[in-house]
């Protein structure tokens, strides 16, 4: 898996570092991760970083595209490494999140009854509800 990152990161142009490769890590094994989460654990893992450092790579991983970041209606940003085009699925009370692959056939997933000339590439769609623990506690 590193020699993938390693690759991904000099194929975006960007320089390959211990922090840039640990919070892609993260993300890989801590899908839709909140900035503050990915931090406490690259920390963990390679020891000091500043919150600021994990923002500004959070953002340029994006922008480049290695990365993509939602955010849910009422939730702080989130950020996983999967790229393709799927949805989520959120739980109103404790916002555990998952994903659930396109709801129908390729991308973009939905057809807009009205595209208004818009050439759609992407449908982005958030399920909600109560995630089995949560309904427990109801």
């Amino acid at each position: 898996m590193q020699t993938e990152i390693i690759e991904a990161l000099k194929g975006a142009g960007l320089q390959v570092t211990a922090q840039r490769l640990s919070i892609y890590k993260t993300l890989v094994n801590s899908p839709h991760a909140m900035a503050d989460e990915i931090l406490e654990k690259v920390k963990a893992e390679i020891g000091s970083i500043s919150k600021q450092a994990v923002y500004d790579t959070l953002n340029v991983m994006s922008e480049k595209g290695l990365i993509r970041k939602i955010q849910p209606a009422g939730s702080a940003a989130r950020y996983e490494h999967r790229l393709d085009n799927h949805h989520h699925l959120v739980c109103r009370k404790c916002n555990a999140t998952h994903d659930i692959d396109c709801a129908v056939g390729k991308a973009p997933c939905l057809e807009a009854e009205k595209d208004h000339g818009f050439k759609i590439d992407e449908a982005e769609v958030i399920y909600w509800g109560l995630c089995p623990s949560c309904q427990k506690l109801q």
